[in-house]
């Protein structure tokens, strides 16, 4: 029995890390304020290594619609202007010598509506990770040898249970993010 509750330990594990990927995805997805969290996965070239931006520069949010980053070394300024306009955010960066400015547009309709499928899409994926934890963990349990096929099909049901509530999980922070986006 031990090693079935290992079984559902495991599969529960790879669904909570799943749904903790979601949430991350939906931070870097943005809905219309400026965060922090829009410019975290930058990586700057910092004396030859790639180094996290806020590693590299204070990031801070004087308001709702701009993103202020200072680095500690001035002389990394055009290495993280660099980096900014590399990294595809969307965003015109203007630097005066010592500080960058990141203002944050607001969001049109068809930008609004393509968040949106951006974030159902990411939902999607994390579904079937979901989905595949359950079939590895229902892999697991039909190699396990002598345990009873009612303990076998209890815990196949646990495990059941487990995906539903962690694709329900996914769905209601869909809705939630599906509202911000949306919110003018």
């Amino acid at each position: 029995m031990e090693e079935l509750d290992l079984i559902v330990e495991s599969v529960k594990h790879d669904m909570e890390a799943a749904v903790k990927h979601l949430d991350h995805a939906f931070q870097r997805i943005r809905a219309g304020r400026a965060s922090t969290n829009m410019v975290q996965d930058v990586m700057v070239e910092y004396y030859g290594a790639l180094t996290p931006l806020n590693q590299v520069a204070n990031v801070s949010i004087p308001d709702a619609m701009t993103i202020s980053i200072q680095p500690w070394d001035r002389t990394a300024i055009g290495a993280i202007e660099k980096a900014i306009i590399n990294s595809n955010l969307g965003f015109a960066p203007s630097n005066n010598g010592e500080n960058i400015i990141l203002n944050v547009p607001p969001l049109t309709e068809e930008r609004r509506r393509e968040l949106a499928k951006q974030a159902k899409a990411e939902t999607e994926d994390t579904k079937i990770v979901v989905r595949n934890a359950r079939q590895n963990g229902i892999k697991e349990l039909k190699k396990q040898e002598g345990v009873s096929e009612d303990a076998i099909k209890a815990t196949e049901e646990e495990i059941q249970v487990l995906t539903d509530k962690h694709v329900k999980l996914c769905d209601d922070h869909l809705k939630t993010k599906e509202a911000e986006i949306m919110k003018v």
